[in-house]
């Protein structure tokens, strides 16, 4: 069990607590999402796998060089692929195609169940994204929060063994966790269900990356000090992991845990110039 005092935990990982501006965050996220679906060409709610919420939002690009699987956060119990396709258009205008999943939430699956619908998420866009326009042999995967993590537990596959021995080109995790036994003791752990081994097993920190993946990690400046901490923490036990003239995370100024994953949908911004550095 994590040694934090368990109303510390609450504070630094009760984000909407934390930062209550979230719903206009929210708000913007779904105004900015439906301005990019109007104009771009997407194939919307394509099923990747068996589970009620398997399904992918499609946005190729024209002459694409490569493809970005986003993640969407909400600790692994809330939020929708529908509100995060704002992160597509200053992608595909550099000729990156976007893939938007969604997955099961908890608590109807656990965690280590969203992990392999990940799983399922790309094995699908490596077989049948290039009939859509959005070719997957290069791919960076991507994700905000619970998205963070899942994208570093993709990184920790072994996808020699699954049968995709090119594994992946690259990684972007936006204000992960990935130690997650703190979170045995927040109060939204009656949906997530987890306890320290449950824990421990879909935590990156205790796995290792199968091949040396560039990954960028990234969160606001303006996070709480355990989400500061969890992105110096996988930094560090992942130093093959390192991208090429970086020494640490990125930490974006003037932005906290909902306001930084808004700068993927500024073509200006500096989380989108080292989003496609990844390629």
């Amino acid at each position: 069990m994590s040694a934090l005092p368990a109303e510390f935990v609450e504070r630094e990982y009760n984000l909407r607590a934390a930062f209550p501006d979230h719903p206009q965050w929210f708000a913007r996220w779904a105004a900015d999402s439906e301005a990019a679906r109007a104009r771009l060409d997407g194939h919307l709610n394509l099923r990747y796998g068996s589970g009620p919420r398997q399904t992918v939002d499609l946005f190729p690009a024209a002459q694409p060089r490569g493809a970005l699987l986003f993640i969407h956060g909400g600790y692994w119990r809330a939020l929708d692929k529908s509100d995060h396709a704002f992160v597509a258009p200053p992608l595909i205008a550099q000729d990156i195609g976007v893939a938007v999943i969604n997955y099961d939430l908890c608590p109807d699956v656990s965690i280590a169940r969203i992990v392999d619908e990940c799983r399922e998420g790309v094995a699908w866009l490596r077989r049948e994204g290039t009939r859509y326009g959005v070719p997957a042999e290069r791919l960076v995967v991507s994700g905000h929060s619970a998205g963070g993590h899942l994208a570093a537990m993709l990184v920790a596959m072994d996808w020699s063994a699954l049968g995709s021995p090119s594994g992946l080109a690259g990684a972007v995790a936006i204000s992960g966790v990935f130690d997650l036994e703190p979170l045995v003791q927040v109060s939204f752990n009656a949906d997530l269900k987890l306890d320290r081994s449950r824990a421990r097993a879909v935590s990156p920190i205790h796995l290792r990356p199968h091949r040396s993946v560039p990954m960028l990690f990234a969160a606001g400046a303006d996070e709480t000090s355990e989400f500061i901490r969890q992105s110096w923490l996988l930094w560090e036990r992942w130093p093959e992991c390192h991208p090429h003239g970086r020494h640490g995370p990125l930490f974006v100024p003037e932005r906290h845990h909902f306001s930084v994953v808004s700068d993927l949908g500024d073509p200006a911004s500096e989380l989108v110039r080292q989003t496609l550095a990844m390629f």
